[in-house]
């Protein structure tokens, strides 16, 4: 097997990506080592400063001890993936699946019923990596509350230059799940220098993943409110810092020694300010200067959609003809001429087509830009201000939780309340298919949000939120109630908003993963590792128990194509295929791979097809397959794990 019929099957090494990125700037500064690839720093300094340099010189910006152990710690590649836990998940109306039925695998062949929102259990640190590739400048809103460093909580210890029995020696701080938790009161050495690694690797790894016009709010309190300001002026930018929001969290304050503190903050950065629009509300009407059959009106924003994940490639669903121009069909093309995707689904689109709310501007190339026709021009009140009162306190987040689950005593004691999130979300204003993030996501109150957000503006905004599965508190009112974790809770939560909502377009499901190691066998991703002999004992890269499911999930990942794609089931020659995105993928993790099967398979002119490598018939049926998909379909791309 040659290395590039391989797939990779772990997150980027980032560190690489930024050394060809420096290369390309400054090709001069690379240099070689034993290990590769490397940069002359003393070199890139003089390169980026207009005097001689001649030695280290005082800077202004924040240091603490593990600062450059934080920076590795983010650019470390993981071999770790996800996995489907059907069994936990839920359909888009809200319906659980049935025992040993999976969202990839629906009775039908198909998934039109599954969700496109995403609950991830696992170390927040991993499932940033592992969402590197497939959801890259992908997210345009991410909001979380981590831990305030009270002293009281606990942060993540994170150390890959251990094995697991030295780091549980040296902590003794690991859950159930192998998780990094440990306490950090006031009195330790390293108090805020812990918090620091923790924060900054994860908000680095964040940053990548919003879009251009993506914007991040952080809550927080006084303990670190200047730390965190500091290293996201540092990842962010400073000249991407939007505002410094003061929340009312307490009403009345806490028992301080001097002053009684009544208010948190949340931190406000964008990708780019320069693409950030916040809506607020606007103080003036618009000015309808347009005039049709229908009234008068103003020409609104293209409804092709713009910016990162405007490809076909990005939302094949969002592609699709609308009747233009003397009954021509136009479709979503960028200005590259490539093809793109509308910013609405086709029942909305052809509405505003049939109800004239659209203008056609031609290009020069023959292809359509579509506006929408904005024909209200109500006055509204006025923008968000940076003071946050009066709907924004814990308590009423504490007692949301009690009325949705029905109970006198909350299982949370500081809950954000639905307000704070949903105003954030107003703030943001995502678009149909536009992706919030909430990676400390605590009892999912950013995910209601979302859901109550979709039913009040006739929205499709997808979620996906990440949690530690930490265990509930002996004693805790949630650990009476047979919670176990705070996933738990949260999925409960989620799945009890049909009931209040009772709308019937709302996508209220999710589809849950659990961070997990690789499917693979260690030989696969360090073969020099083993002699000749040790090899033959493999037969299989694969490890037992991993299900169909389990790779081409790993698959999606590797090859960066987001986890909510429509997936049907096909059986062809007796073998199950999985056919993603229409001909975007096409998997087959069976055995006895042949010719006959790769004959089938190139009816569909997938753009890639993977196998297992033990999968073929034999070698020569290996070699005839990859043969027969060269011929038969010239721009299909053939892996193998």
């Amino acid at each position: 097997m040659s290395h590039t019929e391989k797939l990779d099957l772990s997150s980027p090494d980032l560190v690489n990506q930024n050394i060809e990125k420096i290369a390309a700037l400054f090709p001069n500064c690379v240099t070689e080592t034993a290990e590769g690839k490397a940069i002359d720093f003393d070199l890139l300094k003089q390169e980026l400063n207009h005097e001689v340099v001649e030695g280290a010189k005082e800077r202004y910006r924040l240091e603490w001890p593990g600062k450059k152990e934080a920076i590795v710690t983010a650019n470390l590649p993981t071999t770790k993936t996800l996995r489907p836990v059907p069994e936990d998940s839920m359909r888009k109306d809200g319906a659980p699946y049935k025992k040993g039925e999976s969202f990839y695998t629906s009775p039908l062949g198909k998934t039109d019923g599954a969700s496109d929102n995403l609950y991830i259990e696992g170390d927040n640190l991993e499932v940033l990596k592992i969402l590197q590739e497939s959801y890259l400048g992908k997210i345009k809103m991410i909001y979380i509350d981590p831990p305030y460093n009270t002293g009281k909580d606990f942060v993540y210890k994170d150390n890959f230059t251990q094995d697991s029995s030295e780091y549980k020696e040296e902590t003794d701080q690991t859950d159930e799940y192998g998780n990094r938790l440990v306490a950090n009161p006031e009195t330790a050495g390293r108090y805020h220098s812990d918090w620091l690694s923790m924060m900054y690797p994860r908000l680095k790894l964040a940053r990548n993943l919003l879009t251009d016009d993506g914007v991040i709010f952080m809550s927080i309190d006084d303990n670190e409110v200047h730390n965190l300001r500091k290293i996201a002026d540092e990842i962010f930018g400073e000249s991407n810092f939007v505002a410094e929001i003061i929340r009312e969290a307490i009403r009345g304050g806490s028992q301080s020694k001097n002053i009684r503190v009544s208010h948190d903050y949340v931190l406000v950065y964008s990708k780019n300010i320069s693409n950030i629009s916040f809506t607020g509300y606007e103080k003036e009407g618009i000015v309808l200067n347009l005039e049709d059959e229908n009234g008068k009106y103003a020409k609104g924003r293209e409804l092709n959609k713009w910016g990162a994940g405007s490809r076909r490639e990005d939302s094949p669903s969002m592609y699709f003809p609308i009747k233009g121009p003397e009954g021509v069909e136009v479709f979503p093309i960028r200005n590259d001429g490539s093809e793109g995707r509308w910013r609405l689904g086709k029942e909305k689109m052809n509405k505003r087509v049939a109800d004239g709310d659209v203008i056609f501007e031609k290009r020069e190339n023959g292809s359509f830009i579509v506006y929408e026709k904005i024909r209200d021009n109500t006055p509204k009140i006025k923008q968000f201000t940076s003071l946050f009162m009066k709907n924004y306190l814990n308590s009423k987040g504490t007692e949301e939780i009690k009325k949705l689950f029905n109970i006198e005593r909350s299982y949370f004691d500081y809950v954000k309340p639905i307000e704070l999130m949903y105003d954030l979300l107003l703030m943001s204003n995502p678009d149909d298919g536009d992706i919030v993030l909430d990676f400390f996501s605590g009892s999912s109150s950013t995910a209601q949000s979302v859901i109550e957000f979709n039913n009040d503006f006739d929205k499709t905004v997808k979620f996906i939120m990440a949690q530690l599965p930490e265990k509930t508190p002996e004693d805790s009112e949630a650990k009476k109630a047979n919670f176990e974790s705070i996933p738990e809770i949260a999925k409960a939560r989620i799945k009890r908003l049909k009931s209040k909502l009772k709308n019937d377009k709302i996508d209220y499901g999710f589809k849950v993963f659990k961070v997990d190691s690789s499917n693979m066998q260690d030989v696969y991703y360090k073969p020099q590792d083993y002699n000749q002999g040790q090899l033959q004992a493999f037969a299989d890269n694969i490890k037992p128990g991993r299900s169909s499911e389990d790779l081409l999930t790993q698959i999606l990942l590797d090859w960066g194509l987001p986890l909510t794609l429509k997936t049907e089931t096909l059986t062809i020659q007796g073998k199950e295929v999985f056919k993603i995105a229409e001909n975007s993928l096409m998997a087959c993790f069976a055995n006895g791979v042949d010719e006959a099967l790769a004959k089938e398979l190139a009816q569909h002119q997938p753009l890639r097809v993977v196998f297992k490598d033990s999968g073929f018939k034999d070698d020569t049926a290996k070699e005839n397959v990859k043969q027969l998909l060269k011929q038969l379909s010239p721009n299909t791309e053939m892996k193998v794990i």
